[in-house]
């Protein structure tokens, strides 16, 4: 039997951070974009100029956790903080996830396959910018696959 692990890669990793550095430009904000691989693992980091140095790590942070988790870290965070359900998010065993909205795993064909995360802005921004990334993946996905790749 042979296994093989579907997983984002260099250029798809630039092309949620094509997308998202567009469109931050294009209303004239600042952050921290990161792409990461199946595992949690770094493709691709950009701090536009202005961004916070302080959201680099948050920013890789979210991505890991997205991927790890396999779900957005907005739910990753809703969790730990239920009232009735939540628990310490150090139950997770690794320092590195975090709970604060920004960070979206990407799902291909029901497998995922990498996290896309912004961080520096709010919650609800980074969300949404993080979002764009996935969406400009997915795109480029189906694009490949109608043209046989």
């Amino acid at each position: 039997m042979s296994l093989v692990e579907l997983t984002l890669g260099a250029e798809e990793a630039q092309t949620a951070v094509a997308a998202i550095r567009d469109q931050l430009k294009a209303e004239g904000k600042a952050a921290v974009i990161a792409v990461a691989d199946a595992q949690g693992e770094m493709l691709a980091l950009l701090r536009l100029d202005g961004a916070s140095r302080v959201a680099i790590q948050i920013a890789m942070n979210k991505a890991f956790t997205a991927a790890r988790a396999r779900k957005p870290t907005i739910d990753v965070g809703r969790g730990v903080r239920d009232p009735q359900r939540g628990f310490d998010i150090a139950y997770y065993g690794d320092p590195r996830v975090v709970g604060w909205g920004g960070g979206i795993p990407v799902i291909h064909h029901d497998q995922l396959v990498g996290a896309v995360a912004v961080s520096g802005l709010s919650e609800e921004e980074d969300m949404r910018f993080a979002a764009r990334g996935v969406a400009a993946i997915h795109d480029a996905l189906r694009g490949g696959a109608e043209a046989g790749g």
